[in-house]
Formats: structure tokens, C-alpha cells, sequence
């Protein structure tokens, strides 16, 4: 069907046409054709971050390059966000040096701040621990004015080193931070801390923990808890457990700012011994939980850091002392559980908090709790029961499933062997303008066919030639076994339409391609001999299994003068 272009094009109506197209190359024709069509028509920034975006969430890195040097030359203002999602394209096809050529030539852009795409950069350079790039990159960029905060690109670095179980130059950066002209923040001693932590340098992080009272603790800010307790609960793994009560009382009155009267009720009478270390931690951890200063922020920090260490009871011990105090917890909190109680294996329970806990607590989902949802479900082999979920998500006012929804949807299905729902789960990605990944479109395809549902293996493969991609040669092998089986043999206008496609694929006369040149001459030897007779005619297929088509040549022809023009 064609396009139907308005009497006067905008940006905003060429996004929307582009976005309708299932093709990302028929989008990017589209794209092209519009100054053509419009000789007074102007690219700006959001169409062009329309038109990068389809081209690099469907792998057209060739196009989405051609795409940016056009922006350049258009010399449009773009923002920040275009070349976020273009970097990561780059990273996911393994391109992480066009990356970096890209972020370095960002001067050459009408764009006045690059802070997010310096941090997308730094943050995929540490998770490929390319740290000398990361610092080089840091130097070059971090004093200019289109980079707004350093801070952020510091904790990068001093995380990555924490990681790499180097506190020591962590601290150091920490100590420098002051003569870059920025301070740290609660993520700084937060990342410090638990690095410093985890190596048992607990002298360092005591003196840390003491520089924290006065620099960013003064108020007394509940969300620091996390930072005092991962070293409480270092001291206390280390058998030091007078100095982490020493220490307790100090964040209390100094951090906490907790009332003077709570602090002379707290009994930890039963801690002095040492004796027993986990019992210790839990009664430090009530202790904080009581005396923490009461805020959404207080609570939701600590339960949400509860949560992420599996310490599933004492987070619900955060959320029951919330009720409480009257605080209504938040989505992030659920968040929060629901992932912990999946990586512990309890389904069951992880399913509760989203269906009779959140709506008790009058508490609604967003899309990254359904998300959290759907893959824990997935994860444990339940994608069926993921389905009802993904049709929640598409009642619910203002909650659209994204693409992360439905690729973890549609490869759980496929994981599970649900291949006919997992087609038609496709078949709604594809109506919202997604575009599933060429390794989900060809596990799909095998699927169908095993399970012998033809029709919609034959309707996915066009969807996949329609969006300009390449099938593996399994997905055709897979393919020519379903149509030469018993029940498909008898299918003729499906052979023929699926020769259509196969005539296709082994075009370059390669030795690889001989089982796909048996295969389609044998099907239509057994149902359609004068297609092989026009194939053969014409020279297309050399390659094929000569004895194979031999004995079916005997079968299928009478006259030998017929056997020897089709074989030789």
C-alpha cells in the first residue's frame, strides 16, 4: 500500500509516516524522498533522532552513519539524547571504536551539550574495561562547558577501580575531586565505602565515614544509611563488634540526627559478647531502621538497598515500619522485591507483591516493574503466564510496553517452546513499530516449523524479508524440512510460495548452498517437475546432490531423454 503524503509536509507528520513503516529501509527511503517531494521542507532535530533510532535498533549501521554525516551537513540544533542512542548502537554491533570517532566528532554538530553522551561512552568503556580510554577521554572532555557535572564521570572511574578491587586509587581520585572543582556526592562515598569495605581496608573507611559526618550529613539525611551500614556490617564481619556499636552510636546522633530519647531506649546489650555476627548485623540493622530519619527517600533507600542484597526479610522490615509511620512506599521499593524475590527462586511470592500487595497499598505498576515481571517469569520457564501480564500493560492508562518487553516476552516463549504465541506476541511488537532482533526471527521460524505450523513460519519469513534482513541457513533448512514432511508434500500453493523464497537464497552457485539446491529441486520433482525443468534450464543450480535427484528422476519420469536434460 502506498504513502499518502500530506499537501504540506512538517517534521512531526514525516516521524510519524516513518515510524509506520514495518521496513527500516522503506523508513529511510521515505526519509530521503521528503526534501525531494518538498523542496521548501527542513530535516530538524527530532525527526532525524526518529530516523537514527529505527536505524540503529534494527542493526543498519551503514544507514544510521550515512544518516549522522547528513544531520552534520544539514547543520540542524540536535540534542544530547541522538547521539546517546547512537553510541549505543555502535557498542551492540561491536563497533566501539566508530563510537568513540563519533563522540570526538561532536564539535562538528550543532549540538551545545554532550554530557550524557560523554557518560554512555565512559560507562560502556568500563564495562569493556578499556580504563585507559575512559581516562583518556575524561582528560580531553571533562573541563569543557558542554560537559555540565565531573562528578558523575568521577564515580564512574572509582567504581571501576572498586571493581577491579583497587580502593586505594579509588580513594585517590575521591581525594582529587575537590581540585577538579566538584564535591562528592552520597553515590561517591557510597561507592567508596563498599569498595573500601570489601577489600577490609576499614581504617580508610572509618575515616571516611567521620569526613562524611561533616561534609554532606550535617542535616541528617536518611538515604547516607546505606553507607553506614555497609560499614557496620564490615566491621562486624571482621569481629570488631565494640567499635561497630562505638561507631553506631555516632551515626545516630551524627548522622541520623535521631532523637535523643530513641537513642538511650536502643538495648544492644545482646551485641557485646560478639559471639554471634549475623545476629549482631540484624539488631545494628533495627537499630538503623528505627532510628533512620523518617522520609520517602530514608525508607526507600534503605529497602531498595535491602532488596538489591537479598536480605528479602529486612527489607519488608523497612516497608512494615513505613506503614507505620504513615509513608506510602513507592514503585521503586516493589521494584526492588519483586527482582529479589525472583533471584531467590520464589515465584509464587514475586507474583503476590504485583497482584494483591501493590493493589492493597494502592500502588500502581509501571513499565519497569511489569518488565521485571516478564523476565523473572520468563527466567523460570513461565512465559505463558508472562502473556497476561503484557495484556495488564495494554489496559493500563499510560503504560505502553516497550521493546525490552516484547523481545524478553517473545524469546521466553520461544525458550519455552510456546512458538505459536510467541508469533502472534511478534505480530503485536511489529503493529507498535518494533522491530524484533534477527536472532528472535529465526529461533521463531525453526519453531514453527518443528511444530508444523507452516503458514505462520512461511508469514514470519516474509515479515523478515520485509524488514530487509537475512535468514540463518538453518532457518531455510528448517523451512524445506517442514514442506517435504508427509502432511506438507500435499500443500502445493504453499511449495510454491515458499520456492519463491528459497529461489532466493541459494542464488550464489557456492558449495554451501548444494543441501538447499538438493532440497528445492526435490520438492518439486515430487509435486511440480517443471519448475526444476526452468531451474535447470537456465543453468541456476550446479551444486546440488546429482545421485539424489538422479533416483528421484527415475521415479518421476518415464523417458530416459527426460532424466538426462534434467541431471545433465
Amino acid at each position: 500500500m502506498g504513502i499518502r503524503w500530506p499537501r504540506i509536509l512538517t517534521p512531526k507528520q514525516l516521524s510519524q509516516i516513518i515510524l509506520s513503516q514495518k521496513n527500516p529501509l522503506k523508513a529511510l527511503q521515505c526519509f530521503d524522498e521528503a526534501k525531494c517531494k518538498y523542496p521548501t521542507y527542513r530535516h530538524n532535530g527530532p525527526v532525524y533522532s526518529t530516523m537514527i533510532n529505527i536505524l540503529g535498533r534494527s542493526g543498519r549501521i551503514t544507514e544510521m552513519k550515512r544518516t549522522i554525516n547528513q544531520m552534520k551537513e544539514d547543520s540542524c540544533e540536535c540534542h544530547d539524547s541522538i547521539f546517546v542512542n547512537a553510541i549505543r548502537s555502535y557498542a551492540q554491533a561491536g563497533l566501539t571504536n566508530e563510537a568513540i570517532f563519533l563522540f570526538k566528532s561532536l564539535p562538528e554538530f550543532n549540538c551545545i551539550e554532550w554530557t550524557r553522551s560523554l557518560s554512555t561512552l565512559l560507562e560502556i568503556l568500563v564495562e569493556e574495561s578499556k580504563l585507559e580510554s575512559v581516562y583518556q577521554l575524561f582528560l580531553e572532555n571533562s573541563c569543557g562547558w558542554e560537559v555540565k557535572s565531573r562528578a558523575h564521570f568521577l564515580n564512574l572511574l572509582m567504581n571501576a577501580l572498586c571493581r577491579m578491587k583497587r580502593s586505594d586509587l579509588a580513594l585517590h581520585i575521591f581525594q582529587e575531586m575537590s581540585y577538579q572543582n566538584c564535591y562528592p556526592n552520597k553515590e561517591s562515598y557510597r561507592i567508596l565505602m563498599r569498595g573500601l569495605c570489601e577489600e577490609k581496608r576499614l581504617n580508610e573507611a572509618t575515616h571516611l565515614l567521620y569526613s562524611m559526618f561533616w561534609r554532606i550529613s550535617q542535616k541528617g539525611s536518611g538515604e547516607d544509611v546505606v553507607v553506614y551500614r555497609a560499614l557496620l556490617e564490615a566491621l562486624c564481619e571482621n569481629e570488631e563488634g565494640e567499635e561497630a556499636l562505638q561507631i553506631l552510636g555516632k551515626v545516630l546522633r551524627k548522622g541520623l540526627k535521631a532523637p535523643r530519647s530513641y537513642y538511650k531506649q536502643i538495648d544492644l546489650t545482646q551485641c557485646r559478647n560478639g559471639s554471634d555476627t549475623e545476629n549482631m548485623k540484624v539488631l545494628i540493622n533495627e537499630a538503623l531502621i528505627k532510628g533512620i530519619v523518617p522520609s520517602s527517600d530514608s525508607y526507600r533507600a534503605m529497602a531498595v538497598d535491602f532488596y538489591a542484597e537479598g536480605k528479602i526479610d529486612e527489607g519488608d522490615k523497612v516497608l512494615k515500619e513505613m506503614h507505620e509511620r504513615g509513608f506510602k512506599p513507592s514503585v521503586a521499593i516493589y521494584e526492588a522485591k519483586v527482582a529479589a524475590l525472583f533471584r531467590d527462586g520464589q515465584v509464587d511470592e514475586a507474583i503476590m507483591v504485583i497482584d494483591c500487595e501493590m493493589v492493597q497499598k494502592n500502588c500502581v505498576p509501571n513499565i519497569r516493574l511489569y518488565n521485571v515481571v516478564i523476565k523473572g517469569l520468563c527466567h523460570e520457564r513461565k512465559s505463558t503466564c508472562a502473556i497476561k501480564y503484557l495484556e495488564r500493560m495494554s489496559r493500563q492508562v499510560g503504560c505502553v510496553p516497550n521493546y525490552e518487553t516484547y523481545g524478553t516476552l517473545v524469546d521466553g516463549l520461544c525458550e519455552d517452546g510456546k512458538y505459536v504465541e510467541a508469533s502472534k506476541v511478534m505480530e503485536q511488537m511489529s503493529i507498535n513499530s518494533f522491530w524484533p532482533r534477527v536472532g528472535t526471527l529465526n529461533s521463531l521460524i525453526r519453531g514453527l516449523c518443528q511444530v508444523g505450523d507452516l503458514h505462520s513460519a512461511i508469514m514470519c519469513l516474509e515479515d523478515m524479508i520485509s524488514l530487509a534482513l537475512t535468514p540463518d541457513i538453518n532457518v531455510w533448512q528448517s523451512l524445506l524440512g517442514a514442506i517435504c514432511c508427509e502432511n506438507g508434500l500435499n500443500e502445493r500453493n504453499m511449495i510454491r510460495e515458499a520456492t519463491t523464497f528459497l529461489l532466493d537464497v541459494p542464488k550464489p552457485n557456492l558449495p554451501e548452498n548444494s543441501f538447499l539446491q538438493t532440497k528445492v529441486l526435490e520438492i518439486n520433482l515430487v509435486t511440480s517437475p517443471n519448475v526444476d525443468d526452468a531451474i535447470l534450464a537456465n543453468g541456476m543450480f550446479t551444486r546440488y546432490d546429482q545421485p539424489r535427484i538422479a533416483q528421484l528422476c527415475e521415479k518421476h519420469y518415464s523417458e530416459l531423454s527426460d532424466i538426462n536434460r534434467v541431471i545433465f
